[in-house]
């Protein structure tokens, strides 16, 4: 991706867990990630039950429906726009302060 060269997080494929723990870890400081992260194991267990990837941020309203759908993160995440599904999602009379959305 071009952004992740102007970030400087370029690695070669992981080719052992170490080495995939070690380019994950570098990506989540380099990138300023402030969320937790975790790591899938090599063989991408989660990514395949899941599909982990791209992420992407759901609002699940009263009803059980999805209210929200990100784009890919991390660039696709717009706390304006989660901002507002979350205030339409909730019951009325509540509300979600500003600070209480993180990026």
């Amino acid at each position: 991706m071009e952004s992740n060269v102007k970030d400087k997080v370029i690695f070669a494929s992981p080719k052992t867990e170490e080495e995939r723990a070690f380019v994950a870890g570098a990506c989540v400081r380099k990138l300023g990630i402030e969320f937790p992260a975790v790591l899938d194991e090599f063989g991408n267990s989660t990514e395949k039950a899941y599909t982990g990837w791209p992420d992407r941020i759901y609002v699940i309203d009263s009803q059980g429906l999805i209210a929200y759908k990100s784009k890919p993160g991390p660039f696709g995440f717009k706390p304006e726009q989660l901002q507002m599904a979350l205030s339409r999602a909730l019951p009325t009379g509540a509300s979600v302060e500003k600070s209480e959305v993180h990026p």
